[in-house]
């Protein structure tokens, strides 16, 4: 993927949008092919850190015991060992803190009664602290500070019911020059990870958080529901 074509995209999204009361996010969009979501080498899971940190920061809450009680202040949340059990008994409580927050931290040695606490929620909506995204810590570290900034950095591209990947890799405030590397780090790193790259790739996709899809192609940005449009007519 030419970065050309990905600021001509860029600018032909902008131009088609209309301007909302908020600062809308931009999302990367890959539709894939020829992949069968029973197979786990087929299926797409990456943590992967923007090189263009988003304005807009991930809320995180930290799962902690008292060794890492005062370092975790930095986190919007802290919840400490001994109040899992509320969480345990309220199923309804969790629930809210799984919305709530797009990250949780844990502490290694308590992953076990994490996994009791709050697993039955977490863990179907993907909520479960990851390695991979760098959110499993041990009780002894000098600072939690580098962490936050990772995952302040962090998104997270995953396969569910259909084939394909989203995520928001960026927001309008931000310059066209950095949501475009955004968009190659990120699309470059998808790519890699489908064991036949090009030939899994269906199409990509950028928008705004309300906005129709633009499609980054080799011959410059194509408005979709138009193409759709079309397709549709010629069907009649």
């Amino acid at each position: 993927m030419d970065k050309k074509n990905i600021l001509e995209s860029l600018k032909k999204l902008r131009e088609i949008s209309k301007k909302r009361n908020f600062n809308q996010s931009v999302d990367l969009i890959v539709n894939l092919k020829q992949l069968d979501k029973k197979k786990p080498e087929h299926k797409i899971d990456l943590f992967l850190q923007l090189p263009k940190t988003k304005p807009k920061k991930p809320k995180i809450c930290a799962l902690v015991d008292k060794e890492l009680a005062t370092k975790a202040k930095i986190f919007d949340k802290v919840i400490l060992k001994e109040e899992f059990s509320k969480y345990t008994k309220n199923k309804k409580l969790t629930k809210k803190l799984a919305t709530e927050f797009d990250y949780f931290l844990a502490q290694a040695n308590l992953m076990g009664d994490i996994a009791t606490s709050f697993g039955k929620v977490f863990g179907p909506k993907g909520k479960m602290p990851n390695p991979k995204a760098g959110c499993i810590v041990p009780p002894v570290i000098p600072n939690l500070e580098p962490i936050q900034q990772k995952i302040f950095s962090t998104v997270r591209f995953v396969t569910k019911d259909q084939l394909m990947v989203r995520a928001s890799i960026g927001s309008e405030d931000m310059s066209d020059e950095d949501i475009t590397e955004n968009i190659f780090h990120a699309y470059n790193t998808i790519l890699h990870a489908l064991p036949k790259e090009k030939d899994n790739l269906k199409s990509v996709l950028i928008k705004l958080s309300m906005s129709p899809s633009v499609q980054i192609t080799d011959k410059g940005p194509e408005l979709l529901h138009k193409k759709e449009k079309k397709e549709k007519e010629v069907k009649k």
